[in-house]
Order: structure tokens, then sequence, then C-alpha cells
């Protein structure tokens, strides 16, 4: 298989599985065991083309966001609340990840290079999902349908975000969009667009201190800037077509659909991937 064919299937991957509940990183690690080892920058590089995806998709709230500063008159509300304000909970969602993640640098966090912590990820967080799923449910019952962003949300999806890059498997869409239905955003295609939208820059922004680092350690010589570039446009195509499904999807549909991928996946993981390699 030539480099730049493997480097497109893992962009397809990449795409795919960034938002659904099922964890990007831990298919990228795990594909690449066969595909070929990548780069942190050639990961998170492409995890910035899916974001791009979203970019397109939600551009008009981002634009609404934006005008909002610029003309606060005629700002209509976001979810039904001030758009100002729930662009200021974007921003601290964003800065508690921000923090928590270069501490987490800092302190010399690497990817796991087994597939078993990755394993077991899936399949424990198939069961997380199916019981935040179900308590949310319960939470929405009492409460009814709240679509409003609380600055509580906001921060527990800012350390979530830092939980799910620290555990590969876990899976930052599904983290994120718990978290929020938990914390009581019981409306679930609200509590998706937050966690889509803080996504934006948390992935932009690791992405630019990626690439920082790289060329401040004269890594980037060693890039294949071919391969990520097919990797990158690969991710951004198939994350928009993946993003537009899975938003019609989760209108009638609960998400036990991915649980159930996860154990699947995960058990057979274990069981036919010997533990240590």
């Amino acid at each position: 298989m030539t480099d730049l064919l493997a480097a497109l299937l893992l962009g397809i991957i990449e795409g795919f599985t960034e938002f659904l509940p099922i964890s990007s990183t831990g298919h990228l690690l795990i594909a690449q065991r066969w595909l070929g080892h990548r780069s942190d920058l050639f990961n998170i590089s492409i995890q910035a083309g899916a974001i791009l995806a979203v970019v397109l998709i939600y551009w008009p709230r981002l634009v609404q966001l934006a005008d909002s500063f610029l003309h606060p008159a005629n700002a209509a509300p976001v979810h039904g609340q001030a758009p100002r304000d729930y662009a200021y909970k974007l921003a601290a969602a964003f800065g508690v990840t921000a923090v928590l993640g270069l501490l987490v640098k800092k302190l010399g966090f690497e990817l796991p290079e087994t597939v078993t912590p990755i394993a077991w990820a899936l399949v424990l967080g198939g069961f997380w999902m199916i019981a935040a799923e179900y308590f949310a449910a319960r939470r929405a019952a009492v409460l009814g349908e709240i679509a409003t962003i609380t600055w509580t949300v906001a921060i527990l999806v800012g350390i979530a975000q830092m939980v799910a890059g620290v555990f590969p498997g876990t899976s930052r869409s599904a983290a994120t969009i718990f978290v929020a239905l938990l914390a009581g955003t019981t409306n679930r295609a609200a509590a998706t667009e937050f966690a889509f939208l803080v996504g934006i820059p948390t992935m932009f922004a690791a992405t630019g201190y990626e690439l920082l680092d790289v060329y401040s350690n004269g890594g980037a010589e060693h890039e294949d800037w071919s391969a990520l570039g097919v990797a990158f446009v690969a991710s951004a195509v198939t994350a928009f077509v993946s993003v537009k499904w899975l938003l019609r999807y989760i209108q009638r549909n609960r998400f036990t659909a991915f649980a159930v991928y996860r154990f699947v996946l995960g058990g057979a993981l274990l069981m036919l991937v010997p533990a240590g390699t």
C-alpha cells in the first residue's frame, strides 16, 4: 500500500469518527498499527480538518455570534439566551480545556502505544454512554426540554474535552455531549451543538501548538506534508457528511447503537489483539 493511500484511509477514518461518539483518536491509533505510525502533528492536523467541516456546517451560527458583538441591539437569542452570553460560555469551556491541556502536556503525557487501554476505554465508554443517556432522559422527563447552556455546563464540557484527550477511546464528542446532558442541558440538539462548537477553537489551537512545537524542534523537515494534506482534505469531506448525518440521527434516535458498536469493537480488540501489543 502506498503512503498516500494509507494517509487517505486514515483521513477517512478520522472524518467519520471525530464527531460520532466512538473515539476518533482510538480508531486512528488502532488503524496506524496496520497503516503505519504517524506523528502527533499528523494526528492533530487531520482532526483540525474534521473541525473545518463543523465550521462550514455551523457557519450561520458563528456569524450570528460574531455579529452580536458588532450589533448587539439586533442580536437574536441562541437557544433562549443572549448570543454574547453563549459566546462567553464557549470561550470559558475552551479556556478550561486549554489550561488543563497545557498542564497535561507539561507533565509529559504521551498517548498509549498499546491497544489494550484503548479497547477498555471503548468498552467502559459504552457503559458510560448507556448510563448517562438513561439518567439524562430521567432528568429531561422531570425538568422538560432545556436548551440553555449554563456556566456549570460550560466548565464541565471544558474539563470533559481534556479528559477525552488524555484517554484515547473515551471520545471527545461523547464526553462533552453527555456531560452537558447530565449537567442540565436536556435538549440533545443544543448539547450537541455546544459540544461541536467548542471543538472548533480547541482543535485549531491544538494544531497551532503542535505546528509551533514541530518548527521549534526542527521536525517540519521530517513531516510528509503531501500525505498530511491528502489526509486533511479527506478528513474534512468525510466529517462534513458524518456530522450532517448525526444531526439528523439524534433528532429521533438515542445513542445506544454507538454504545453497542463500542462494546463490539472493544471486546474484539481485547480478544484478538495480544495484551501489551
